[in-house]
């Protein structure tokens, strides 16, 4: 028996996208701040979801986040050019997990962030939560 443990390989993305790393994201150490991340990543789903095809939002339901995690593998400095990967890690009847890596647009093997997100599909009224929009449904047809 193989002592090695096996890695799985990440699923295709369903969207890629550049993100430019502003001076003003910086901490005293010439990092990205690690609140930011936060932010590039809310910017690729934000971009993705303005890409499709259709409505994913309206004024009686729409995407609120339940869970993100983050793991901090590398820092980004500044300058930096680096690509936002999104993935879908899970799909249920009102919500999706989105896995994604913040990673060098050179060398997609340097890490800098990985994780994911939950987003929840609710009724903007009632909080409760709503079936996810088939837009969201048709965009990851065949991705998980």
């Amino acid at each position: 028996m193989s002592t090695e443990a096996s890695l799985t390989p990440s699923p295709a993305p369903i969207f890629i996208t550049p993100m430019d790393v502003r001076w003003q994201d910086l901490d005293a150490y010439n990092h990205v701040n690690n609140a930011n991340y936060l932010v590039y990543l809310q910017e690729a789903r934000l971009k993705w979801l303005k890409e499709l095809p259709g409505d994913w939002y309206s004024p009686s339901a729409a995407p609120v986040m339940a869970h993100s995690e983050l793991n901090y593998r590398l820092p980004i400095e500044w300058p930096a050019d680096i690509e936002i990967e999104l993935f879908v890690n899970r799909m249920g009847n009102s919500s999706m997990t989105i896995g994604h890596r913040i990673v060098d647009a050179n060398d997609a093997t340097r890490i800098h962030c990985d994780g994911s997100i939950t987003m929840v599909w609710i009724d903007t009224k009632t909080g409760r939560p709503v079936p996810l929009p088939q837009v969201i449904r048709d965009a990851v047809a065949g991705q998980i």
